[in-house]
């Protein structure tokens, strides 16, 4: 496998591993971790029938990979294209619907809705749900809530992973992971967190010989930078960063301590965790799935940005088989990892051709 593909499929993967893994103790106090999996708390996948589950954080992930390649499609087919975001909030709104149990449009743009294992109702955040369900959605100008949860922060992540310079450049990204979070959580401490996820995760695979710890340092200055002039909410998410680098060269402390003192409860505590639990895993992750799920936060959401921050840095071979071989979903995401590595196949025999891409990024899979 090309070692480029290796990184799609890491990110997508490693998202579901730590959504999977975190579900199950997501929201639960340590000493109730504890109580239930021994002193040094969850150690692997809690499996329900023989598989791990995934949740809302997985899907709207995979929601908007879908929107983004249903957008450069028409861009190639059609020679234009709405912006990016619009397409983001038509899939959001889409994967919002297949989570209720009536009201599912009988005209879709994304292929996933035929897919029962990406609409199965595990949905984090009634609130997102409400919001997603309007005619309106949310901007970092006209937010139309002040949510600060981390529910729709890995929108950011599919954002991220998207990237590529031919496509647009490195302030149009982070902007759009923005705009992608803010579209159902419209604190900027949220949509901000948004911004400087998808930055890190698009620079991940990129600049692989750059440490962690200095790409974290860099991206947060670029936020600064960004969007610093308009929002002051952006210098407390680099404190909650910067706190995190501390915490991460002090030996003396055990992981949960540290995750606690982080609380990672919201969007920017959620972000701080995960970047954490990267720098203490040096590489393994494992040992970062552990780190990310113990402790009495959003379990769940360190877990699955951890996991996709590690998967684009280090590639689907960096995770563990025993985390794949029950996880719910892993077939449609790869195919959708491979869709987003190959890009919109332009020229097949000479002539714009590929039916199964058609049926899914034209036809919503019908």
């Amino acid at each position: 496998m090309g070692a480029a593909r290796s990184l799609y499929r890491g990110c997508l993967l490693g998202l579901a591993v730590g959504d999977a893994m975190g579900y199950t103790v997501d929201s639960r106090t340590w000493p109730e971790i504890q109580e239930d999996y021994g002193p040094n708390g969850l150690l692997g996948y809690d499996l329900v029938n023989g598989y791990a589950e995934i949740t809302s954080y997985t899907q709207l992930a995979a929601f908007t990979c879908n929107a983004l390649l249903i957008g450069i499609t028409r861009g190639q087919i059609q020679g234009r294209m709405a912006p990016f975001v619009r397409y983001i909030a038509h899939a959001a709104k889409e994967w919002a619907a297949g989570q209720r149990p009536w009201g599912r449009p009988e005209r879709t743009l994304c292929w996933l809705l035929q897919q029962p294992d990406m609409c199965r109702r595990h949905c984090m955040d009634t609130r997102m749900m409400d919001s997603l369900s309007r005619d309106t959605l949310g901007t970092p100008e006209e937010p139309r809530n002040n949510y600060t949860n981390p529910s729709s922060l890995t929108a950011a992540v599919a954002v991220g992973i998207f990237f590529d310079p031919d496509r647009m450049n490195q302030p149009e990204i982070d902007r759009l992971g923005a705009e992608a979070v803010a579209l159902a959580h419209g604190s900027p401490h949220a949509f901000l967190s948004g911004g400087v996820l998808a930055h890190i995760v698009s620079r991940c695979g990129r600049e692989r010989n750059l440490p962690l710890k200095e790409l974290y340092r860099q991206s947060i200055a670029t936020l600064e930078e960004e969007f610093g002039h308009e929002y002051s909410q952006v210098y407390e998410i680099t404190s909650l960063m910067q706190q995190a680098f501390v915490l991460a060269e002090d030996a003396t402390l055990m992981h949960y301590e540290a995750m606690e003192r982080l609380k990672c409860e919201t969007a920017p505590q959620v972000l701080a965790g995960a970047v954490y639990a990267t720098l203490v895993a040096d590489g393994d992750f494992d040992t970062a799935m552990i780190a990310a799920v113990n402790h009495s936060g959003r379990s769940a959401a360190v877990g699955a940005i951890t996991g996709a921050i590690l998967g684009a840095r280090l590639g689907q071979d960096a995770l563990p088989e025993f985390y794949l071989e029950c996880l719910e979903c892993s077939d449609t995401l790869l195919e959708l990892a491979d869709d987003l590595y190959q890009g919109y196949p332009m020229v097949v025999g000479g002539k714009l051709f590929d039916g199964d891409w058609d049926r899914k990024y034209l036809h919503g899979g019908k």
